[in-house]
């Protein structure tokens, strides 16, 4: 970082989003490597379980048709993968939190077969001297219940976005990603059942923070999913030296690799899972750089209601990161956590403290703030209009209709009953229409 070395050039996009294999009865269906197989597809590689894949975008430059770009290649993927699926009497769905899934679905004989995954099992249970770990989410409904073992975190399936950063701005952009992260959880909130229990909007950052939980359970900062502690202050290299202070070293493998190639500084943040993580990688020509992971987002609903998400997010990110007084500076950072965790319980329900100090209802800051901010960071990234307005107008109407992924599936459960099995057959047909969710009928 002193020297300059990493990338000084920024705002290329990406996607990693993680989806679920199904079998007829809309039960989770532990056959990835075989769909795997099958598929030979560079961009989609397993996941935690043998019933989840992730499937991973072409990094796009954030100008003119990247949001086009980033939508048509995840549909052609998802497509491909779908057929696949089928040829195995099995199918795919995006959705956080599955509506089918069981506890003995979620064990260590669907754990997918690579020693990355068997050896952070071992060395989480390690950390607890053997202790179960204790998930105790307080929703609309309470669920309380102990597990032997790490697979609770196949349950969380994300669409997670990337943007490139340069070096000497990426503690501006971390910071404005950070005060997103609120608007963002409660406008994309697509998790609210767990085990036929009715939880929070967004479950899934709860049920996270607590699946991989190596440490304390009373002692928050030794929490390797967290929201963090505090702002950057000055650059990207505070959240690694965190890294080494707090957090045991979970993989530790020793890299013949020159330190130059970061390896164990890689190897070990991929172990610490903050829900905006920093990341350092390198391009083509071994040159390295930095990028910003906004992780709150789940699965789903739909291809476009997900790059509608990223298009809000890297518009708003733009926009508000350039602007001459740093937006964090009035606003303290235990309040943009608050927030994030109100959000997360109450999805569009929630309110919010905003940049200017004030309490809002989350719609209202979407729709009279956050959506022309977008509009304009878009703008500014040379993004056309037509563009803008196909993504940032689904979530307009998403904000305004009042209807997310976690709220149509209450709405679906009032009117039909608690069959879990017939909302997701519900959520999945309406989900191969390609419609955005606000669309969608009960």
């Amino acid at each position: 970082l002193d020297a300059g070395a990493f990338d000084a050039g920024g705002h290329v996009g990406g996607f990693e989003l993680e989806a679920w294999l199904l079998d007829r009865h809309f039960f989770p269906n532990p056959i990835n490597q075989a769909d795997l197989a099958r598929l030979h597809h560079p961009l989609v590689v397993p996941e935690l379980s043998t019933f989840n894949v992730e499937l991973n975008g072409t990094p796009q430059r954030l100008g003119p048709g990247a949001l086009r770009a980033l939508e048509e290649e995840l549909d052609t993927t998802w497509r491909r993968c779908v057929a696949v699926a089928h040829d195995l009497e099995s199918t795919l769905i995006m959705i956080g939190i599955l509506p089918t899934i069981r506890e003995f679905d979620l064990n260590l004989a669907h754990m997918s077969p690579l020693n990355r995954y068997y050896a952070l099992n071992e060395r989480i249970v390690s950390l607890r001297a053997g202790r179960p770990l204790r998930l105790d989410i307080d929703g609309r409904e309470r669920l309380v219940m102990d597990h032997a073992d790490i697979m609770l975190e196949a349950a969380t399936t994300s669409f997670q976005v990337h943007v490139q950063i340069a070096a000497d701005e990426f503690a501006r952009y971390y910071n404005t990603s950070l005060l997103l992260s609120a608007p963002l959880v409660a406008l994309a909130a697509n998790s609210p059942y767990l085990f036929e229990h009715d939880l929070w909007d967004e479950t899934r950052i709860a049920l996270f923070e607590q699946a991989v939980d190596g440490g304390d359970a009373q002692d928050p900062d030794r929490c390797r999913v967290t929201f963090g502690q505090s702002y950057l202050e000055r650059s990207a290299l505070e959240c690694f030296r965190d890294n080494a202070r707090r957090f045991p070293v979970l993989l530790p493998v020793l890299h013949e690799a020159a330190p130059r190639a970061l390896a164990h500084l890689r190897l070990h943040n991929g172990t610490i899972w903050r829900w905006n993580r920093p990341l350092s990688g390198f391009d083509g020509t071994g040159t390295p750089h930095l990028r910003l992971e906004q992780r709150v987002m789940p699965a789903g609903p739909s291809v476009l209601d997900m790059v509608a998400n990223a298009a809000l997010y890297a518009g708003a990110l733009r926009a508000l990161a350039t602007l001459r007084e740093p937006v964090e500076s009035a606003l303290p950072f235990a309040t943009v956590r608050e927030s994030f965790y109100r959000a997360a319980r109450e999805g569009l329900g929630a309110r919010i403290t905003w940049i200017d100090g004030s309490v809002a209802d989350v719609r209202t800051v979407l729709l009279e703030e956050l959506i022309p901010l977008a509009r304009e960071g878009l703008r500014q990234l040379e993004i056309g209009e037509q563009e803008r307005d196909r993504y940032l107008d689904v979530v307009a109407s998403r904000v305004r209709s009042g209807q997310n992924g976690a709220t149509w599936q209450r709405a679906f459960v009032d009117r039909h009953g608690r069959d879990f099995f017939r909302l997701t057959a519900a959520y999945l047909e309406h989900q191969r229409s390609a419609m955005p969710v606000h669309e969608w009928s009960v």
